[in-house]
């Protein structure tokens, strides 16, 4: 029997894009072979996009204050458990693994969601009043900037949420790099939340590990990359920032 072959596009800068390069990608069933999705090669002229559409969305969400924040987390966990059955559908046909394990993965996700929803209006900070007298010194958190996420095959809407819920949070924005084996339950769930989040806060460049990580890491925006994924990728990855390191100092 055939599968039919759906075609994804990236997410970037709120809208729903093909890779530069017009290259695509087959996303394969493992339980049978067949490819059942395309989804885009993105590259690093990709990665370039949504770290400019990042930069440009950062100014508005740092502004948010921390109970905007929480609602609209809450908002992503009610778009998980709205749609939980289709999404651990796709999930298990994605990744190979059974529908029972992808279902009971849904709920433990919106609740993952809404911790960090609820994190998001305690962000403290510390303070002492010993340092000069008359005076209380104060530690303030402060977000990083543009975030990135490389999340692994097995787990691939769990991973993706242990990545942005904190990111978003604490008022990052978030770019992520779903494994290109076992994108389309993270792409499906963006593409029903997409009205929740301001353009440009959540995003979701798909391709090859080695070339968009390691420009994920290059770029001189992206603070902070997060790798979970193949041991090779996270080396080369690796390498690319020590020496990227060794250029800055």
């Amino acid at each position: 029997m055939s599968t039919t072959t759906t075609k994804y596009q990236a997410f970037i800068g709120g809208g729903w894009v093909d890779a530069a390069s017009g290259e695509t990608m087959e996303v394969i069933n493992p339980a049978t072979g067949e490819t059942i999705a395309e989804v885009p090669r993105c590259g690093a002229e990709d990665v370039d996009r949504a770290v400019a559409a990042a930069k440009k969305a950062l100014p508005d969400w740092l502004d948010k204050t921390p109970k905007d924040r929480s609602e609209l987390l809450h908002k992503l966990a009610d778009v998980i458990d709205e749609h939980a059955e289709e999404l651990a559908q796709l999930e298990s046909l994605n990744v190979g693994k059974p529908l029972l394990a992808s279902r009971d993965e849904m709920p433990f996700g919106a609740d993952n969601v809404r911790f960090f929803a609820g994190a998001a209006r305690h962000l403290e900070g510390q303070s002492a009043g010993e340092y000069i007298a008359g005076y209380t010194s104060v530690i303030r958190r402060e977000p990083l900037g543009i975030v990135a996420g490389i999340c692994p095959w097995n787990y691939p809407l769990m991973m993706a949420i242990w990545k942005m819920g904190p990111a978003l949070a604490a008022g990052n924005v978030q770019i992520l790099k779903p494994s290109e084996q076992t994108p389309l339950s993270l792409l499906r769930f963006v593409q029903l939340a997409q009205e929740v989040l301001p353009a440009g806060v959540l995003q979701v460049v798909t391709g090859d590990g080695v070339p968009v990580g390691q420009r994920l890491v290059e770029h001189p925006d992206v603070r902070l990359v997060s790798l979970t994924g193949d041991v090779e990728t996270g080396k080369t990855i690796a390498r690319t920032a020590a020496d990227t390191l060794k250029r800055v100092h």
